[in-house]
């Protein structure tokens, strides 16, 4: 049994904040051909997850918030936003599931946020998830510009910390 408590959770949100992409997972799942993934994932604000799909093969993906707070934001084939959910435990938003072949990303909203996503397996590299050409790479410099620009869409900011 893996329990999922502060004794699992702190490490994880320590080595996120250390870590250069300003995030950290962790997986349950035993190997990389695993059916089904499971991952714990400590994320702070300025972390960038490209706009994505999950296609070819099909996969679900689904996150449950833990603490903390994240925008989840679905996109059209163009860049342009038709959804969004932010997941915050305290206010009763506890999570989202996106189905296959919509493009979707993540922006952390507070630091030491921590949720859990559950997807089909396996992970296969080369066709685990397709990036969205209108958006930038990660580790580009416009990334940036880019959360704050989909934050001016939805009419949502970070707060200073």
């Amino acid at each position: 049994m893996i329990k999922i408590n502060k004794g699992l959770i702190d490490p994880i949100v320590k080595q996120g904040k250390e870590s250069d992409r300003k995030r950290k997972n962790f997986n349950f799942h035993p190997e990389a051909s695993d059916p089904m993934h499971r991952m714990i994932h400590a994320s702070n604000i300025g972390t960038y997850v490209q706009p994505h799909k999950h296609e070819n093969p099909d996969k679900t993906e689904a996150f449950i918030i833990l603490q903390g707070k994240i925008l989840l934001v679905e996109f059209d084939d163009e860049g342009n936003i038709t959804d969004h959910f932010i997941m915050d435990a305290a206010k009763g938003n506890y999570g989202v599931e996106v189905p296959p072949r919509h493009w979707h990303m993540l922006i952390t909203l507070e630091n030491d946020t921590v949720f859990y996503e559950v997807k089909n397996g396996p992970w296969d590299p080369s066709d685990d998830k397709f990036f969205a050409p209108w958006a930038p790479s990660e580790g580009d410099k416009e990334c940036q510009a880019y959360i704050q620009q989909v934050l001016d869409k939805l009419d949502l900011s970070i707060p200073k910390n």
